[in-house]
């Protein structure tokens, strides 16, 4: 089995990463529950939400706030044992048709077989750009960290502070990037069973309900939106998450990169070139780190 190289460099960038400008706060202080409430409920003193999704209903919630640019935290505990069917979501997204997006989606399965992590894009209310992965961990047995890093000049993907995807700004040769809408934070856990697993054919097993999944320690360190006159404001050099520290990965993260794309990612629509009928979308052409 392939191993993760320790990196000095990338360890010192990660805790810098993790620690600058850390926003701890209970989960009533940010979010709210939007739907199945009476299947969700805040636990530790505030610091846990748990979600649980049964024949009757998933639950839902999202943050109070929207934002632009930024990085957004979370420690997610997954639905153990058999999940297939299920969907536990993590995401960013504004509203409307031609809404932006940015998403985690956690994918189940049938005992002893890994989840996915499924990520995508939208932008203007066009998506399609699916990236899956394999964990190289069981991301049931305990919490693990979920960041998404935004700002101007790309979007990163980080699980346990390692870099899985990067989304670079191509806007000005014409490809959609999320710069110009406001976006919240939304956690799901519903059942997608005509989809989520293989494609839809194995179901949910209602037997093996309540299937739950935890969150904790919510971290917006972000930009908040209060309408269009944010975008200049949070687009400003002076953030500190528009500095050349976070515009590119370093070497050592893209070492890191490289290795779970090498051995845990089974999906890029970048290389599904019968899916796009060989007419590929314009950013599969370009760098992206």
């Amino acid at each position: 089995m392939a191993r993760l190289p320790v990196l000095l460099i990338a360890l010192f960038f990660s805790a810098a990463f993790v620690d600058q400008c850390r926003v701890e706060a209970m989960f009533w202080d940010s979010t709210y529950f939007t739907w199945g409430v009476q299947h969700a409920s805040v636990l530790n003193n505030g610091n846990d939400v748990q979600l649980v999704l049964d024949k009757i209903s998933g639950s839902a919630f999202q943050t109070k706030s929207e934002y632009l640019f930024g990085s957004i935290e979370m420690l997610i505990k997954l639905v153990p044992g058999n999940s297939a069917g299920t969907v536990t979501a993590y995401y960013l997204s504004s509203t409307g048709p031609k809404h932006d997006e940015i998403d985690f989606e956690f994918l189940g399965n049938v005992s002893g077989q890994p989840y996915i992590i499924h990520t995508n894009i939208f932008t203007e209310g066009v998506g399609n750009r699916e990236q899956q992965f394999h964990p190289w961990f069981d991301p049931t047995a305990d919490f693990h960290n979920y960041t998404i890093h935004w700002n101007p000049t790309e979007v990163v993907w980080y699980v346990d502070s390692i870099p899985i995807r990067v989304f670079r700004n191509y806007q000005s040769e014409g490809i959609g990037y999320p710069n110009q809408q406001g976006m919240g934070v939304y956690s799901s856990l519903w059942n997608a069973d005509n989809w989520a697993t293989m494609g839809g054919l194995v179901k949910t097993d209602w037997q093996c309900a309540p299937f739950i999944a935890q969150f904790r320690n919510f971290q917006d360190r972000a930009c908040k939106w209060y309408g269009p006159g944010s975008i200049w404001q949070c687009a400003a050099p002076a953030n500190w998450y528009t500095s050349p520290a976070y515009g590119q990965l370093t070497g050592a993260q893209q070492g890191q990169m490289q290795w779970v794309r090498d051995n845990y990612m089974i999906y890029d629509y970048c290389k599904d070139t019968k899916r796009f009928n060989w007419n590929m979308p314009p950013e599969c052409s370009k760098p992206q780190y």
